[in-house]
């Protein structure tokens, strides 16, 4: 398993756990920003859907919040730029795929 993978799969068990996360979907996107500066000191770049009943009766910035605090050191360590997208199971459920 490549560096790339474990850090999708940490992620995703990390936000799964720390989130009690119905639905985690990572997608590292590194490759797209190879050459750029914070791709060059090791951190990777990831988009991040996440489904938790946490986020019910939250603004998008206070569940975006909740994301990052579940990331915790990861932030500084393995990610360089996050871009997420946080639902309630009901969200979801009316989202289509």
């Amino acid at each position: 398993m490549s560096r790339r993978e474990q850090r999708a799969d940490i992620i995703r068990a990390t936000l799964g756990r720390a989130l009690d996360a119905e639905h985690v979907e990572v997608t590292d996107d590194s490759a797209r920003h190879a050459g750029h500066l914070g791709a060059e000191g090791g951190g990777g770049h990831f988009r991040v859907l996440v489904v938790s009943n946490r986020f019910e009766g939250l603004s998008r910035v206070a569940a975006q919040q909740l994301v990052y605090r579940a990331l915790g050191e990861l932030m500084t360590t393995d990610i360089h730029a996050l871009e997420m997208r946080t639902l309630t199971p009901d969200q979801w459920a009316a989202h289509p795929r």
